[in-house]
This record gives C-alpha cells, structure tokens and sequence, in this order.
C-alpha cells in the first residue's frame, strides 16, 4: 500500500495539507503540511510540524503550545497527541493492494481516522528519549576529579572524615563510571568500622564500572578478609584477577589470605601467577623472602630480599623486612645500614622510624631510640603509635608523668587506637593505680571487643585481677581472651601458671593438654604474616 503526497496549489508555499477532499467524491488523498521553520526560529529541534485537516474545522493532530523554559510542563488536552506517528487504518481488502500498485482511495475513511489514530499512535511513539545523566556542559572537567581525590586524600589523613566523604559522594554524582572515589570512600568508611556502608559503596562501584574494575574487587575483598569473610574474600579476589589478570596486588593480596589460612602451597602459586602476568614486583618477592626465611632459609630470603630492592630500590617495606631479618640474626651492623636505606627510600615512612627506634631501644641505646622515634613524630606528627613508644621508653628511662602526657596526646590524636590504652592501662597497673588501670582497659573494649588487640587487653586485664586477688574474674577474662584468640601462647601458659600456683595442678595440665590439641588440629593454618604492613615490636608484655 502506497501512500500519495499531492502538494495544495491553494495554500502557501511551506506549507502541505495533511488531508483534502478531492474533486472525485469516490477518492481522497493524504498531504501533509510542513511549516518552513527558519533556523533562527524559537522551536526546539525535536518539534514535529503541525498535523491537521485542511478543511476540517476539528484538527486530526495538535502541537502543544511550546514554552521556551526548560523547567516547565506545556499543557494539552489528554485527548491530543504530540509526538506520535500518524496510523493508516487498512480495510480487509488490503492483500490485494499488495502488487505494487497504488491503493484504492476509497479504503481510506475519513470517520474512524480520528478514533483509530488517537488510540493506535498511543502504541508507537515517534522517538524514545534517551537517558542522559549530565551533559558536557553540565559535568565539571575531569581535571576537578582528580584536584578532588587528593583534597579528599588530605582530609582523610588529617581524620576530617565527614568532610572528605562529601567530596567523594560528589566525585561519584558526577563521574560514576570512574572507579576511583569508590576505593578511596570504601576506604575512609573501612577506618572507621562502617564496614556495611564501605560494602555497599565497593557493591555500588562494581555495577557502575560493570565489573571492570579490579581495585574496587580488591579493596572489597580486603574488607572481607578483615571480617573473617575468608570464603567470600576469596571470590573478590578472584573477581579481581579476572577483571585483569596483571593486578599484582589482587595476586598478592589473595596469597597473604592464603598464607593466614595455613595454606602455603596455593599462596606459592598465586605469587608465581602473580609474577607470571604482572612481572617483576617488589610486594611479591618480599612475602617469598619471608616465607623462606620463615622457613630458616635465610641466604635465599636475603637473595629474594635483594631481588625486591632492585626492581624497586624506593620500596621501603623492602628495606625494612630485610632489616628486621638480619636484626632477628643478631647482625647489628648491617640491620643498620638497612634501615638507613629504608628512611632514605622513604624520609616520612612511620614505620621505618618506630621499627628502627624501637631496635635501638631494646639495645640500650635509649638516647638514639628517643631521637630517632622524635624525628619519626615530627614527620608524622598524627601517628598515635610512634607516641605510645615514646612514651613506653620515657616510662622506663624516665618519669611516669611525662609519660602519661605523650599517652594523653596519642590518645587524642585516635580515640579509638586500642593499643594507645591498653599500654597506657598496663603502665598505671605497674604505678599502682589499679582503679586508673581498669578504666583505661574498659575503654579500649568499648572500642571494639573482638579484635586481637582486645584478646590482648583481656589478658593483660586478667593479669591485674589474678595480683588483685580477683581469682574468678581473672579465670573469666582469661577464658574471654581466647575465646577471641585461640592460638595465643601467653594467654594460654598464663592461665595454666594461674591455675597451677592456686594449687589446681591437675586443671592447669588439662589447659596445657588443649593448648597443644588445638594446636596440632589447626597447625599451619594462623600464619602471622603481612609483608606489607610492618609489626610493630613492643617493649613489654603483659605477663611477667
């Protein structure tokens, strides 16, 4: 079926008619009148030519009156159409019009055509509007992005958390599908225990990016580790790998989770993956340094060690696990020159300054450990626990007031550092404060009870109540310590000390029999190892 367009002699030169009588009352032809709009016209581009009858004073098809104002709805009876495609109304004889040849006229009506078309056009419309979020005027230039990053960046550092969150939510609002503002928002959130909202803000980044994205993989799968989601933390990792399989840090990401659980020779085969597909790194050949020297094989862990340096001579956590190695060997001499080099590879790193300050301490050196954890401070004048060991040291070669004024600083720099009150607690213990003592170990619970660092305070916290006389309580601090921390030796050995001195020979054998139990059931599998974050070496335990 064909459809005739015959131009009207009797109207303007822009203009067609859409629908005419002919001079033939058996026939009737369609034409359509299209206004002529000048490109200086008002009109909006997407504006369709007015549609009407001819002589007909009811017109088939109204323009809605157009507003020049983005803001405002133009208004129109619901009964006329804007943007629709005008229906032809096919009769039943339309198969044999169907040859080619031009349609009989008379199959066209000019009754049912207002009806049908308002009804039928409903079903087709003329274009689908397509989802823009901002157009390019609208969306700020990506250079913004980045200045934002690192103003949020420097908000984090200085615990301006709310502020650094808001313009992180912006960065998202406006460049959704760039990965970035979702790690470091996740990240912000994981530092203060938000770790549902840090879950929801990886989840959000991962279907923005459509799951391309392996650093928003990764850091989500870090968080999960840190919740003991090891099952599910071993799936993001995975996801990461696949997202691209060059992400060094996803491979060796997901060998330390391997290394926790005991399961050495998998985590051997993620880091050769990981150096298979991303190459030569310093992070990979570190963790296989430690390993061998875990293992006692210390010439390949120093040969491992000087494999990391070269490739990356400015990785200060190279340096400074090379150091800790020869000082566990007792060679001074050069654990020295190696934390020279790290503090060179890195002049603001805190924990070369604490790790090499605190060596120098348990030397004896008390005078070179205080200065070298001062310089340590000066850089890092917001690090809670280069203050707490600075503290420690002026407690044992000081005065017990100026070591709680560096106590009170730290405390205030991070209110919720567990260790800063746990240390602070045991020194008001070995003042006599006992009252003072319980308080600080209270708040440091209050914080977060099911952290290492709370087995650690319930022990010590059981400690002062077993010299206190508080025996039942010391039995059920003990018991809440391991019920956190069930691989601790000191734990387990005080609480069998404990038991042995009241007399209860038999129960502190049958701790001393679990204690070795658990340990073969579960042996390998509560490794102690992350490359990339250095231990922090105290002065004192908990127990004497």
């Amino acid at each position: 079926m064909h459809l005739k367009l015959k131009l009207s002699s009797s109207s303007s030169p822009s203009n067609f008619s859409l629908y005419s009588p002919s001079q033939n009352p058996s026939s009737s032809k369609i034409s359509f009148k299209v206004p002529i709009v000048p490109l200086h016209s008002s009109l909006s581009p997407l504006t369709l030519p007015l549609c009407a009858s001819k002589d007909s004073s009811s017109p088939l098809l109204e323009q809605k009156p157009h507003s020049s104002s983005f803001g405002s709805e133009p208004q129109s009876p619901p009964e006329l159409l804007t943007v629709r495609r005008p229906m032809k109304e096919y009769t039943g004889d339309d198969d044999e019009s169907s040859d080619g040849d031009d349609v009989d006229e008379d199959t066209f009506s000019s009754s049912p055509i207002d009806a049908g078309l308002a009804e039928f056009s409903k079903k087709l419309p003329m274009f689908e509007p397509q989802r823009a979020e901002l157009s390019s005027e609208e969306r700020p230039l990506l250079v913004n992005l980045d200045l934002a990053l690192y103003r949020a960046k420097v908000l984090a550092r200085n615990y301006q958390f709310e502020e650094a969150e808001e313009i992180l939510q912006k960065c998202i609002y406006y460049w959704p599908e760039d990965g970035r503002p979702y790690v470091a928002l996740g990240k912000i959130l994981g530092k203060q225990s938000k770790t549902s909202e840090a879950r929801a803000v990886y989840e959000k980044g991962c279907q923005a990016t459509q799951g391309e994205n392996p650093y928003i993989w990764q850091c989500w799968a870090v968080l999960e580790n840190k919740m003991g989601n090891i099952r599910r933390a071993r799936d993001l990792f995975d996801a990461a790998t696949v997202a691209d399989k060059r992400h060094v840090a996803a491979w060796h990401g997901w060998a330390v989770l391997e290394l926790k659980q005991g399961n050495i020779k998998k985590a051997r085969h993620l880091l050769a993956k990981g150096l298979k597909y991303g190459g030569g790194n310093e992070y990979i050949y570190q963790t296989l340094a430690l390993l061998e020297a875990k293992a006692n094989r210390h010439e390949q862990a120093r040969y491992l060690f000087k494999q990391a340096t070269k490739y990356n001579p400015k990785s200060c956590a190279s340096w400074l696990a090379w150091a800790q190695l020869e000082m566990q060997q007792e060679n001074n001499h050069t654990a020295r020159q190696l934390f020279e080099k790290a503090v060179q590879a890195s002049p603001k790193n805190r924990f070369a300054w604490h790790v090499w300050g605190v060596f120098e301490a348990n030397l004896g050196n008390a005078d070179k450990g205080r200065k070298l954890l001062k310089i340590g401070h000066a850089v890092n004048p917001r690090d809670p626990v280069l203050l707490q060991s600075l503290a420690l040291l002026e407690y044992k070669y000081s005065t017990a007031n100026l070591s709680r004024v560096l106590f009170r600083r730290a405390s205030e720099l991070d209110p919720r550092h567990q260790p800063v009150w746990i240390a602070w607690g045991w020194m008001e213990w070995k003042e006599g404060n006992i009252a003072t003592a319980r308080e600080m170990y209270q708040r440091a619970l209050s914080i977060d009870s099911t952290t290492e660092s709370a087995a650690r305070c319930l022990q010590a916290w059981g400690v002062l109540e077993q010299r206190a006389g508080n025996l039942s309580a010391a039995r059920r601090l003990f018991r809440s310590s391991l019920n956190i921390n069930s691989q601790s030796y000191i734990t387990w050995m005080t609480w069998a000390s404990f038991e042995e001195n009241q007399g209860n020979a038999v129960r502190a054998e049958e701790i001393r029999d679990l204690y070795f139990q658990q340990v073969s059931e579960n042996r390998g599998k509560k490794i102690k190892l992350e490359p990339h974050k250095q231990p922090i070496i105290r002065f004192v335990r908990f127990q004497e």
